[in-house]
């Protein structure tokens, strides 16, 4: 079955599908030994051979889908040259080319998902395809409903106003408030930042759902493979083609 050379490129993890066609334009991509410049070239997997900088792509047999519920205190890569726990030390028998999704700071526990389908993560990651990322805050001190709208309406973060947001208080307990903030970007610290700027400080997050997929029962530091209906939900959300 031929694909688009860009889409073949992102299946096999070398690029999302823009990146792809950089690559391509720049005249790093071969097929079957001839240099390729023009972007709407169709490859067969089964036929033809892919080469990036003179490295041969190929696909995974099978592409993988996770779903972790990471707890705090790791650090999410495959790696981390400075010997902290990552998240590779919670997945036993996952193959290579498996990486997460976005971010998710060290001190914040909850849904990750991880995957080797390279235009599936870029989708889920780029905010134009506004997925939600729901998260439970819990913070110092009673939410007012003004401090409620700002965070909704956006703050300024690094010289740039956040997107639209939407925060539902939970309860309120004493000197502290649970809500639940969904948000379609993935700055650094994000979250966090905004409620420090509100005026208080997060004391736990957990980030509860990615798009259509739940966090759920799933126990902290175990993992599990998405179903087909999870995924295809997930496609879906994602303005992905069907398999």
């Amino acid at each position: 079955m031929s694909m688009r050379l860009n889409r073949f490129l992102a299946r096999a993890g070398a690029a999302s599908r823009r990146g792809a066609d950089a690559l391509i334009e720049a005249g790093r991509v071969r097929l079957n030994g001839e240099t390729i410049t023009r972007l709407a070239t169709s490859v067969d997997p089964d036929r033809d051979l892919v080469e990036l900088d003179g490295a041969v792509v190929t696909l995974p047999e099978s592409l993988t889908y996770i779903a972790l519920n990471k707890p705090p205190g790791y650090v999410v890569t495959m790696s981390d040259p400075q010997g902290r726990r990552t998240v590779a030390d919670l997945l036993t028998g996952v193959p290579p080319g498996v990486v997460p999704v976005g971010r998710l700071d060290a001190g914040t526990g909850g849904l990750l998902i991880l995957t080797d389908d390279g235009e599936l993560a870029n989708r889920i990651a780029h905010p134009s395809y506004e997925i939600d990322k729901v998260y439970e805050v819990e913070a110092k001190g009673t939410l007012s409903e003004e401090e409620r709208l700002k965070l909704e309406a956006g703050l300024m973060l690094d010289g740039r106003r956040t997107a639209p947001a939407t925060v539902r208080v939970v309860s309120t307990a004493g000197a502290a408030t649970v809500a639940e903030m969904t948000i379609h970007e993935g700055r650094k610290r994000q979250v966090r930042r905004m409620f420090e700027l509100v005026g208080h400080p997060v004391t736990r997050l957990t980030r509860t759902r990615v798009g259509p997929i739940e966090l759920g029962d799933l126990p902290p530091g175990r993992w599990s493979h998405m179903s087909d209906e999870q995924l295809r939900t997930l496609r879906e959300a994602l303005k992905m083609p069907a398999e």
